[in-house]
């Protein structure tokens, strides 16, 4: 009763978590929009004014300049006429000194008319230079008022077009700033983003990997006295104990086994390689043992946890050997009064082990059989001479790969077609084997859950655990 409670709480809190995710969500994503909506109609009666001010400001420059024209004008006839009021004064002032008693009573009468009438003429002159100056006068100091009206408008609208500039929309300012200081940055960013995963898959199958597929292949061992037998892979197979063998098997591998099998836990599958052991989840195995000193008992193996796993069992005998990946191991059957002989190679300063990122390679030693699991099956891949080829050689994928004898030579090489391998169906490199003897594959490539899941830390660790051979 308590778990089913615990249960209907745990779905009840997951849903009302989940309830309040989307009310937070769409109540912000609700009031983002609302935002800048109004932020966008502000921004929109901000330009208007702004072009209307601007035109207005436009017109007050180009009243300013007629104003000033007009000034400049009115100033020249002011002056004009002050000059022809003065030229007059002085035309004036020296008729009369020409008028004498002498020259009225003795003078020249013709001479003295032709003098009163030119006197007559430029007093006119001088009244009408004198009422035309006090008109331009007056023209003049309203032009002058005028301007000074029209210089006060355009101060006023000179502020008023700062004012609107400077109250930009808060959101269009830092967006513009952020674009001025980041366009070239996020240009470069959209490209490598766009183009460079591809020219990054260019560069290193043209250029890196066919370099680095030169190198020496590596060879683990000499020729066996006998190759391993790789026995037919199926969903669920049956494993036969004798009296006098173990096996050690992973606890979801055991699907049913007869009655007389004693069973116990065995912690590590070796106590030689605990770490490796543990790292690979070779431990806290099934121990089965046979009660009886006669006859045959029968192991069924299956997967309860993958559905396209498939196992098989691969028989190494006296003076046989097997390189494998634990990681593939499900179980080990063997002698009870034998160990599980296990080599270690290392190999750190070959070239090839850097490419294919392995430096540590486990060579399980027979006599001995092996339970081994691949994705949808487990092929053995034998290399034999054959007419017309000078050594035998085949490649793989090589994340099918699985194991191999210690004979052959093995070499990562670049992946035939650089479309698979851009397509990620294909790593960059395949593995090579040639020589004669065997290699094991699992059908589909596969590095299991952790490769499946996409986690940044599951990758990490299969890349540890490929390092170390595991």
């Amino acid at each position: 009763m308590y778990a089913v409670l615990l249960q209907v709480g745990s779905w009840l809190g997951r849903k009302l978590v989940g309830v309040v995710l989307i009310v937070v969500i769409a109540l912000a994503a609700y009031g983002i929009w609302s935002y800048l909506q109004e932020a966008g109609r502000l921004e929109e009666h901000r330009l208007e004014r702004l072009q209307q001010a601007l035109a207005d400001r436009e017109k007050l420059q180009a009243a300013k300049a007629a104003v000033a024209e007009r000034v400049a004008a009115l100033q020249r006839e002011v002056e004009a006429q002050k000059e022809r009021v003065e030229r007059a004064g002085k035309v004036l002032a020296a008729l009369r000194e020409l008028e004498s008693w002498w020259d009225r009573l003795w003078g020249n009468s013709a001479q003295q008319r032709a003098n009163a009438e030119q006197a007559q003429r430029m007093v006119s002159v001088q009244k009408e230079a004198q009422l035309k100056l006090a008109e331009r006068q007056s023209a003049l100091a309203l032009a002058v008022a005028e301007k000074f009206g029209v210089e006060a408008a355009l101060h006023r609208a000179d502020q008023e077009v700062g004012r609107l500039a400077e109250s930009r929309s808060q959101v269009a300012r830092y967006l513009w700033q952020a674009w001025q200081h980041l366009k070239w940055w996020l240009a470069f960013a959209v490209m490598a983003f766009l183009l460079g995963p591809t020219i990054w898959a260019l560069f290193l199958y043209y250029a890196v990997a066919p370099w680095l597929s030169r190198g020496r292949p590596i060879r683990l061992g000499g020729e066996p006295a006998a190759l391993p037998e790789v026995g037919e892979s199926r969903v669920s197979i049956e494993a036969t104990l004798r009296p006098g063998e173990v096996m050690r098997l992973k606890e979801r591998f055991l699907q049913a086994s007869d009655e007389g099998v004693g069973k116990r836990t065995r912690f590590v599958l070796d106590w030689s390689i605990p770490f490796t052991s543990l790292a690979c989840g070779l431990v806290e195995l099934v121990e089965l043992r046979p009660e009886g000193a006669a006859g045959e008992w029968r192991v069924t193996l299956s997967s309860s946890d993958d559905p396209h796993a498939e196992l098989s069992i691969t028989t190494i005998p006296a003076g046989g050997s097997l390189v494998l990946r634990p990681s593939f191991l499900a179980g080990v059957i063997q002698r009870q009064d034998e160990p599980l002989h296990i080599r270690r190679h290392w190999r750190l300063l070959h070239w090839q082990a850097w490419i294919s990122g392995q430096f540590r390679f486990f060579e399980f030693i027979g006599p001995c059989r092996l339970v081994i699991t691949g994705s949808r099956g487990v092929r053995a891949e034998r290399l034999a001479d054959r007419e017309g080829q000078a050594a035998p050689a085949r490649r793989t994928n090589q994340d099918a790969t699985i194991g191999f004898t210690p004979n052959l030579d093995y070499r990562p090489v670049r992946a035939e077609t650089f479309w698979g391998y851009f397509r990620g169906m294909n790593p960059l490199f395949d593995d090579l084997f040639s020589g004669r003897g065997v290699f094991v594959v699992q059908e589909t490539s596969t590095e299991g859950p952790a490769a499946k899941a996409g986690a940044f830390w599951s990758s990490v660790w299969s890349g540890v655990l490929k390092v170390f051979g595991l």
